[in-house]
């Protein structure tokens, strides 16, 4: 399979075990990898305060980040197994769908074994460690929100018989890569896609271009993204709370089907039933059109 992601495999690549994990190997990283992993925390732990969500700068405490270079998971998993039965677990690179939900759902989330480059400081499209680490593992030291990445993992494995791979795409989309959430101060950031990006950080909480838009379950597997710029839409939960009660007391199977028949929202669309937070400008994406 031709890709233009590097680090994309058909099957598990020598090395890697049938679930597709490999041994991470800390002791192979060099210290330029380190030293890359200690500017992204240096820059991203300094600008989130304020802005990342409780859970999130509460896991970064507890499972101890700030320790220079880019963390060995022996102990790392030390702490999140005490914390809530979680563990990392080091992947080649991008997995099969159903290799990623079964790990979800046995408290396992993988992790890509690699860093990116000085040149792919601000972006790339594939998921390195620190992506991986620092954007997704301070959130699954939280109770609520780990709970709801298993219930996530097992709805995935559900969803392979419904061909809904697409609407639960989407939902992972708006809520563990670029959700927000409302707390007492106002809106903050818990999606690792946006606490892991310096610029996004800003844009989704500060730019008047992208809607906010109350979190609704079934609005949002309906809604299409885009992985290569900032988002146009950001939908906010109430709480971690909703966020899991709604993933595990709905019925999904009626619900894709639902969804099946309608067609797809488009990016940026406000509807009529809409709880709107903030209605953007879409500046931002008309000046890039």
């Amino acid at each position: 399979m031709e890709s233009q992601f590097t680090h994309v495999h058909d099957t598990p690549p020598p090395g890697a075990a049938a679930d597709w994990t490999i041994s991470q190997d800390w002791d192979a990283f060099t210290a330029d990898e380190h030293a890359m992993w200690d500017r992204l925390f240096a820059r991203q732990s300094e600008m989130l305060p304020g802005r990342a969500a409780d859970a999130f700068l509460r896991g970064i405490d507890v499972l101890k980040l700030e320790k220079p270079g880019i963390p060995d998971y022996r102990e790392l998993n030390a702490r999140l197994m005490a914390a809530t039965g979680w563990q990392v677990v080091a992947v080649p690179g991008l997995v099969p769908d159903d290799v990623f939900f079964d790990h979800l759902a046995n408290r396992r989330f993988p992790a890509g074994n690699f860093i990116r480059t000085p040149q792919q400081l601000d972006y790339l499209q594939e998921p390195d460690v620190f992506h991986d680490v620092f954007g997704h593992v301070p959130m699954l030291a939280d109770p609520i929100f780990a709970d709801y990445m298993v219930a996530y993992g097992e709805g995935g494995l559900r969803s392979l018989q419904f061909d809904a791979l697409k609407q639960l795409a989407r939902l992972y989309w708006y809520t563990v890569e670029f959700g927000l959430i409302r707390e007492s101060g106002g809106l903050r950031i818990y999606g690792a896609g946006i606490v892991s990006s310096y610029a996004e950080s800003v844009f989704a909480l500060d730019s008047d271009s992208p809607n906010r838009i109350g979190f609704d379950l079934a609005r949002v597997m309906r809604t299409d993204y885009r992985i290569d710029d900032f988002q146009q839409n950001y939908f906010v939960i109430d709480s971690l709370d909703q966020l899991l009660e709604t993933t595990v007391n709905t019925d999904f199977a009626p619900l894709y089907a639902a969804n099946a028949a309608l067609p797809p929202i488009p990016i940026a669309d406000i509807l009529p039933d809409d709880s709107v937070i903030t209605r953007g400008t879409q500046d931002y994406a008309a000046a890039k059109a």
